[in-house]
């Protein structure tokens, strides 16, 4: 009997947290009063940038989001490269630079994750110091 209350509880537990997900997730394909979705315009970005990436720029954002677990990699790439492309983009840039992709980075991360960022940042021998406004 206690082996069977058990069970319902952990699915009741784990149904919840996946609906949780499914919920946030269903807001990001929501469309936002413009007519497009959180979704949409990271594609966007992510395309009309996509001429601007070099290889050195590419390899500099698979290693940034290598601590992410790989489920969840594509997803993270994504949001940050749109992040970047969109501050390329504004800044009318030639190329992607290494001072687009840290703030993309930075901007795109959130708040809960800067301290994991910042560790990667250090562990990488990238000074931040220039960036300190950002993780406000």
């Amino acid at each position: 009997m206690w082996f069977i209350i058990f069970w319902c509880v952990v699915l009741v537990g784990l149904f919840g947290i996946g609906g949780f997900f499914m919920f946030r997730k269903f807001l990001k394909v929501f469309p936002k009063a413009d007519g497009k979705s959180t979704l949409d315009w990271e594609e966007h970005y992510v395309n009309e940038s996509l001429h601007l990436w070099n290889d050195e720029a590419k390899e500099l954002l698979n290693e940034l989001v290598s601590p992410v677990p790989e489920l969840f990699r594509d997803v993270a790439k994504q949001k940050i490269g749109s992040k970047i492309g969109q501050i390329a983009l504004e800044d009318r840039a030639k190329t992607i630079s290494f001072d687009h992709i840290i703030r993309g980075y930075i901007i795109a991360t959130p708040k809960r994750d800067h301290k994991f960022l910042r560790r990667k940042l250090d562990s990488m021998e990238i000074d931040i110091t220039p960036y300190e406004h950002l993780f406000d």
